[in-house]
């Protein structure tokens, strides 16, 4: 592994200016660095670990942006089952009603 060593007074490369950074055509930057190969200095990993959490933050705040659309219609999905359920439950109780009045009519008859 590479050992980093500057002197205090060395001036840290800026991104703009490192190899590993390109400018897109939207004015984006591009960043070609790799952090287990290539990055120049320790500042270069902690920028690295930066740029990674704000994708991650990104990426989670479109997942929530679509949760929230999503939001409404799961209610709507849950009742229709709620109710769904409900209805089977309740055409179903008649055969309930049987099998309580059969266990009870056999019970009566054994002495």
């Amino acid at each position: 592994m590479k050992s980093y060593r500057f002197s205090l007074g060395k001036k840290m490369i800026q991104c703009k200016d490192c190899e590993f950074c390109e400018t897109g055509p939207g004015g984006q930057k591009v960043f070609k660095c790799d952090p287990f190969s290539n990055i120049k200095e320790p500042e270069c990993l902690a920028k690295w670990q930066l740029i990674r959490l704000d994708m991650l933050v990104a990426s989670y705040q479109g997942m929530l942006k679509w949760y929230r659309k999503f939001a409404p219609l799961q209610d709507k999905i849950l009742k229709y089952m709620e109710r769904e359920i409900e209805d089977i439950n309740e055409s179903e109780q008649w055969r309930l009603d049987e099998d309580e009045q059969d266990e009870s009519e056999q019970d009566e008859e054994k002495p």
